[in-house]
């Protein structure tokens, strides 16, 4: 029963990793019109409407994407706990934070079409500014905050053997990389949107859709293949 429990675990989590692969490119992609704000509030007509849609769908995708981010958190949590009870317990809260830090992005974007169905003095103004609000939730959501996350879970990953070393390894090294690079761009070393910020993020995208497929397809490894590690 309680290896049936872990299988269905470990599936539920898979699905719920690839939903926010699937659902942060959708929305990144939907969201496209209105991050150029100024010229956004000014389109008008069938045009104008059209794009009013795609973000609202944008938006869509990123409600689906706070829900299974939080999902992953809530689902790993009981098998987390028997290794590193802490340590899962800040897996959560930091899967909370990056939830929070994505819902209120797409809040600002929700606003921009408001602005751009209602268009008054400073219009533009207003929608540049949401613009970046969204801009810079979308570099400490899904780059700070999901690099900490990345870490934490990939070292618990690594520290309990539940998956192959080679696949928790991919999150140590991506983890802190995404991580760099938000620092990076927050300083103003090179733009968000960039071939180099591209290239960091590749390793924790192969990590999540990697782990993904691993619980999918072959769940956790059980417990007679894993070495006795120590509770702390």
């Amino acid at each position: 029963m309680k290896a049936t429990g872990d299988r269905k675990t470990a599936v539920i989590t898979g699905v719920l990793f690839l939903v926010t692969e699937v659902a942060a490119i959708a929305g990144m992609l939907l969201y496209r019109p209105a991050l150029d704000g100024a010229a956004f509030v000014a389109g008008s007509g069938a045009a104008g409407q059209g794009a009013d849609g795609r973000v609202a769908a944008g938006a869509l995708c990123e409600v689906v994407l706070v829900l299974a981010v939080i999902g992953t958190g809530v689902a790993l949590y009981p098998v987390l706990r028997k290794h590193q009870e802490a340590l899962a317990l800040g897996y959560v809260c930091g899967r909370l934070l990056e939830a929070a830090v994505i819902a209120v992005g797409i809040v600002s974007m929700l606003a921009v079409v408001t602005l751009r169905q209602d268009v008054g003095a400073g219009a533009a103004t207003a929608a540049r500014a949401l613009v970046a609000v969204h801009d810079w939730t979308f570099l400490l959501g899904p780059n700070v905050v999901l690099g900490a996350n990345s870490l934490a879970l990939a070292f618990l990953m690594h520290r309990s053997r539940l998956v192959p070393r080679p696949v928790a390894l991919l999150g140590l090294i991506g983890g802190p990389l995404i991580l760099a690079s938000a620092v990076a761009v927050l300083f103003g070393l090179y733009p968000q949107v960039s071939t180099i910020g591209s290239l960091a993020a590749l390793p924790v995208f192969a990590w999540e859709v990697t782990l993904a497929v691993r619980l999918i397809v072959k769940g956790f490894t059980p417990a007679a293949h894993r070495p006795v590690v120590l509770a702390s």
